[in-house]
């Protein structure tokens, strides 16, 4: 196994990174005390499971078929989840249609496995609150699939419900997000593979339209990672290699699972993914004989909201004939 040391460095240099993120977003100081780190844990594992399966579930099937591929590289980030991912390197022709059908696929619906019961257990395991417009944090937004999964979880929940949820389902609700992004049927995305596999060189229409409507996402400001995205799929080029043999069909099994992948897309998309919320403006009585009272006041409030500005809010609010969910 050539560079075996640079996928396991890779690796454990991730998990330590996701285990800070972990960490913060649990509200711990790990600076001041190293070894508090380890209540990043629940949320470093369970998203490094989802990743390496998903990961996995590309490099077994590869090796079935007799294509060269590569071990996993994760890729460490300073972000809120502390990773940007992680990949695997084809080095050699897909032998069909059949073969990159199964490979493309074969990650997200790995990946799904340990995601969806990610998120259930998270919601199972989170807290509710009433809503706190002063309060001031980061959501994650909802998917139909979430909101569905939200719904037999925990029922249906008052229009100022907040839940907090557990790290374990910030993991899942990550994990979500991934198998959606490489789901976009553009380049050679996991979506790219199915795609092709499915419609073969008529492809290359489906991967330019997506593209074309992730830039619109982005330049209508829906959420700004959109025009990064657009971009970076641009750079990644939106036509596909053909296999040796790009001509011979796939078998109906695999269109209907090709079908379905393409309606997990629709279920798992989340349009608006991060937001944040800012607190309202409250109205303070002022007491003239103690105003430096109400000034220490005001400085401990500000802090406190500092304090749970990672912590990761559900919103459910119920719409009449309908909901939308923001994490």
């Amino acid at each position: 196994m050539q560079r075996l040391w640079l996928h396991i460095t890779l690796f454990l240099v991730t998990l330590l990174t996701t285990t800070a993120a972990g960490a913060l977003q649990a509200g711990v100081d790990f600076l001041s005390d190293p070894r508090a780190i380890v209540a990043g844990l629940p949320f470093a594992l369970t998203l490094m499971s989802i990743l390496l399966v998903h990961e996995m579930g590309h490099y077994l099937t590869s090796r079935y078929y007799g294509v060269k591929a590569t071990l996993p590289y994760f890729i460490p980030g300073p972000s809120f989840v502390g990773t940007f991912g992680a990949f695997i390197k084809m080095q050699s022709q897909m032998p069909d249609r059949r073969s990159l059908f199964d490979i493309g696929a074969a990650g997200p619906l790995a990946g799904l496995v340990l995601a969806v019961p990610a998120v259930i257990v998270g919601f199972q395991l989170s807290s509710v609150s009433p809503q706190d417009s002063s309060g001031s944090g980061m959501i994650l937004g909802s998917s139909l699939l979430l909101s569905f999964l939200s719904k037999i979880t925990l029922g249906i929940l008052p229009d100022d419900a907040n839940i907090v949820l557990h790290p374990i389902g910030s993991a899942g609700w990550v994990g979500l997000f991934v198998t959606a992004m490489n789901l976009l049927p553009a380049g050679q995305l996991d979506g790219g593979h199915v795609t092709y596999a499915l419609f073969g060189r008529k492809y290359i229409w489906v991967s330019r339209l997506t593209v074309f409507a992730i830039l619109t996402l982005g330049v209508t400001r829906l959420w700004d990672g959109w025009l990064i995205w657009g971009i970076l799929l641009l750079f990644m080029g939106v036509r596909h290699p053909p296999p040796i043999d790009p001509d011979t069909p796939l078998d109906p099994k695999r269109k209907f699972m090709g079908w379905f992948l393409l309606a997990t897309l629709a279920v798992t998309f989340i349009p608006v993914p991060i937001s944040f919320q800012e607190p309202e403006p409250s109205e303070e009585r002022r007491e003239p004989e103690a105003p430096e009272t109400l000034q220490r006041t005001r400085r401990r409030e500000v802090f406190h909201e500092r304090a749970t500005e990672l912590a990761p809010i559900l919103h459910d609010h119920h719409a009449p004939g309908g909901g939308a969910l923001h994490l």
